[in-house]
C-alpha cells in the first residue's frame, strides 16, 4: 500500500492567500518520497558542480596549453574537459527523471484526495458552487502544480546552488572583476521587484476568471435544452464573450509582465559581458589577471544573470501554481459531511417508521424554510406529501436523508435519533426515484447495478422486469450492454425513469423516497411507471412527492405542506370532506385535467 501524505485532519486552516502555508501543505505530500528526493539534491549538487567547473577547466587550459603553446597533455586535459560534460549531462538527465516520477505520483495522490473529499462534502456545499468551478479545481489547478512540480523544485535548487558556486568562484579567481559583475545586482533587484509585485496579483486573477469561465461553460452546455427553448443563444454568447474577455485581459497582463523578465536579464547579462571584456582586457595588458581568467569570467559573467532569470520565472511559474494549491487546498480544508459521525451507529435492519418532533430548519439564517414539522408514518405506510413549489416538500425529504440537519427538533428512525445513525448506514436502507433521473455514461447494466454494485446479472434482469424496462433493454441492438449517452442519452425520459426504478428495485432499501412525476412521458409508458412504482412500493414506507391523485388516493395519510408548515393532515376522504386547503388542490388539479 502506498505511504499517504498527512490530511488536513487536524490541520490548522490556511488563511487565504497564504503562501507559505500552501507550500508547507505541498511539502507534506512531497515529503512521502524523501528518500528519491534526496537522490535528485544529490544529483542536483553534482550538476550544479560540474556545470561550474567546465568554465574552470577551459580557462586553465588555454593559460597552461594555448597561450604558451604548449601540446603536451593537452588531449589528456581535453578528454578531462569532454568527461566533465558528459558526468554533467547524465546527472542532469537522471535528476529530471526522478523529479517527474515524484511529480506524478505526488499530484495524483493529491487528485485522489480532492475528489475523495468531494464526495465526502455536504449536498449544501455542491449547491452553493458552479460545477464547472469545481472542476477548474481538479483540472486546471491541479495541473498548475503538476507543471510546477516537474520542472520548478529542480530548478530552484540548481538556481541557488549555481549562483552561490559561481560567486565563490568569481571571488577566488578575481575580486575586481567579480566586483564589476556585481554592479549589475540593484538593476535586476529594481526590476524583479517591480515585475513581480504585478505578476502575483495578476496569476490570481487568472486563475479566478478561469474558473468562472469554466463554470459558466458547464451550467451552459448542462442547460443546452433551456438555452434554445427560450432562444437566448445570443444572450449566452455575450455573457460569454464578457467572461472570456476578463480571462484574456487578466491572462494577457500575466503574461506581459512575466515577459519583461527575460527582457531584463537578457540585457544586464550584455552590459556584464561588455564590461568584463573591456576592463578584463584592461587588467590583462597590465598583467593582474590572465586571458585564462578572463576567458573564465567571461563565461561566468554570461551565465551569471541565467541561475537569477531561472529563480524569476519559476517565481512566476509557483505563483500560478500556489494559486491553483490554495484553491484545492480550500476545498480540502472543508469540513466534511461526515465530521459529527465519530460516535453515530450503523442500523442493522430498519422496520421503516418515521418520526418529526417539532422540527424547524433554515437553508440561510434568519429565512426558516420548515417550522414546527410533527409527523408520524408507521412501518409500510406511505406518506403523501402536497402543496405548492416551494412550500417545503422536498426540504423534508432531504432532511430524512441526512442531507442536512435540523436547526431545532429531532428525526426518528425506529425510534432513533438519525443525527446518531452514520449517513452512510442511513441511506443505504433508503431508495430513491426522482424526477429527474440521472444516469451514467455507462451500460445499462450498470447503471442498474448501480444500486447495489454486488448484485450478479440475473439479479439486475430480474429488478429491470419488475420495474417494466426489460422490454425496451431487449429491443435495444446490444440490450444490457448499450452504452448510454452523457446523463442517459439515447433513450427517453420514460425509460430512463424505468431504470431508476429497476435501480431502486435491486437496491431492495426499507424507505423509499418518490417524487413520481410522469408529466413529460406518454400514457403507456405513465401506466408502465405506475405498475412499477406500485410494485415497488409495497412492503416498504413510503415518502411520495406527490403529482398524481392516484398516487394520492392510496396513501395511508397526506401532509398538506404550505409556507413551511402542515397545516393539514389526514386520509384523502377526510381532507375533502374537511373542506380545506387539499380540498382546494384536488379540485385545482381535476380542473386542469379537465382543461
Amino acid at each position: 500500500m502506498r505511504p499517504r501524505p498527512p490530511h488536513q485532519v487536524g490541520r490548522p486552516k490556511a488563511r487565504a492567500k497564504d503562501w507559505r502555508g500552501t507550500l508547507r501543505r505541498l511539502w507534506s505530500y512531497l515529503a512521502v518520497h524523501k528518500r528519491l528526493l534526496t537522490l535528485v539534491l544529490v544529483m542536483v549538487l553534482l550538476s550544479s558542480a560540474l556545470g561550474l567547473l567546465g568554465p574552470y577547466l577551459l580557462g586553465r587550459a588555454i593559460d597552461a596549453y594555448l597561450v604558451p603553446r604548449e601540446r603536451e597533455g593537452l588531449l589528456w586535459f581535453i578528454a578531462l574537459l569532454a568527461g566533465n560534460y558528459v558526468f554533467f549531462s547524465a546527472a542532469t538527465w537522471l535528476q529530471n527523471y526522478w523529479m517527474i516520477g515524484i511529480a506524478q505520483r505526488t499530484v495524483a495522490t493529491l487528485r485522489e484526495d480532492l475528489f475523495r473529499q468531494l464526495h465526502r462534502l455536504p449536498i449544501a456545499y455542491f449547491s452553493r458552487r458552479k460545477h464547472g468551478e469545481l472542476m477548474s479545481r481538479l483540472t486546471n489547478d491541479i495541473e498548475n502544480v503538476s507543471q510546477t512540480l516537474n520542472t520548478s523544485f529542480v530548478q530552484v535548487f540548481t538556481s541557488v546552488l549555481t549562483f552561490a558556486g559561481m560567486l565563490g568562484m568569481m571571488l577566488w579567481l578575481s575580486l575586481w572583476l567579480t566586483l564589476i559583475t556585481l554592479t549589475i545586482i540593484p538593476l535586476m533587484v529594481l526590476g524583479m521587484k517591480w515585475i513581480t509585485s504585478r505578476t502575483g496579483p495578476r496569476f490570481r486573477e487568472q486563475q479566478r476568471n478561469l474558473g468562472e469561465l469554466n463554470g459558466f461553460v458547464e451550467e451552459t452546455l448542462s442547460g443546452q435544452q433551456i438555452v434554445k427553448t427560450f432562444s437566448r443563444e445570443q444572450a449566452m454568447i455575450e455573457a460569454f464573450a464578457e467572461r472570456n474577455a476578463r480571462l484574456r485581459v487578466s491572462g494577457y497582463w500575466a503574461q506581459v509582465y512575466t515577459g519583461f523578465i527575460p527582457k531584463l536579464m537578457n540585457m544586464l547579462n550584455n552590459i556584464s559581458f561588455a564590461l568584463i571584456a573591456g576592463i578584463g582586457g584592461l587588467l590583462a595588458m597590465q598583467q593582474l589577471v590572465s586571458i585564462g581568467v578572463i576567458v573564465t569570467f567571461a563565461e561566468y559573467a554570461r551565465q551569471f544573470t541565467r541561475p537569477l532569470n531561472d529563480l524569476a520565472n519559476q517565481f512566476n511559474t509557483i505563483l500560478a501554481a500556489i494559486a491553483g494549491a490554495e484553491r484545492v487546498f480550500e476545498v480540502l480544508e472543508e469540513a466534511p459531511e461526515s465530521g459529527d459521525e465519530q460516535a453515530a451507529v450503523e442500523l442493522e435492519r430498519v422496520r421503516g417508521e418515521i418520526v418529526f418532533e417539532a422540527v424547524d430548519f433554515s437553508y440561510e439564517p434568519g429565512v426558516r424554510t420548515l417550522r414546527g414539522i410533527d409527523l408520524h408514518v408507521a412501518p409500510g405506510q406511505t406518506l403523501a406529501l402536497v402543496g405548492s413549489t416551494g412550500a417545503g416538500k422536498s426540504t423534508i425529504v432531504q432532511l430524512i436523508s441526512r442531507f442536512y440537519a435540523p436547526d431545532r427538533g429531532r428525526i426518528l428512525i425506529d425510534g432513533r435519533d438519525i443525527a446518531g445513525i452514520r449517513r452512510h448506514s442511513l441511506r443505504s436502507h433508503m431508495g430513491f426515484v426522482l424526477q429527474d433521473v440521472f444516469l451514467f455514461q455507462d451500460t445499462i447494466r450498470e447503471n442498474i447495478r448501480y444500486g447495489r454494485l454486488e448484485a450478479t446479472d440475473a439479479e439486475v434482469e430480474e429488478a429491470a422486469r419488475l420495474a417494466n424496462a426489460h422490454g425496451f433493454i431487449a429491443k435495444l441492438p446490444r440490450g444490457y450492454d448499450t452504452v448510454l449517452g452523457q446523463d442517459g442519452g439515447g433513450i427517453s425520459q420514460g425509460q430512463r425513469q424505468l431504470l431508476s426504478i429497476a435501480r431502486a428495485m435491486l437496491a431492495g432499501p426499507s424507505i423509499l423516497v418518490l417524487d413520481e412525476a410522469t408529466s413529460s412521458v406518454d400514457t403507456v409508458t405513465e401506466i408502465k411507471i405506475q405498475e412499477a412504482l406500485y410494485r415497488l412500493m409495497q412492503g416498504r414506507t413510503n415518502i411520495v412527492i406527490a403529482h398524481r391523485l392516484g398516487t394520492i388516493r392510496r396513501a395511508d395519510q397526506i401532509a398538506v405542506v404550505e409556507d413551511g408548515q402542515i397545516v393539514e393532515r389526514g386520509s384523502h376522504e377526510s381532507l375533502l370532506q374537511a373542506r380545506g386547503r387539499y380540498y382546494d388542490l384536488v379540485h385545482a388539479g381535476e380542473r386542469e385535467a379537465g382543461a
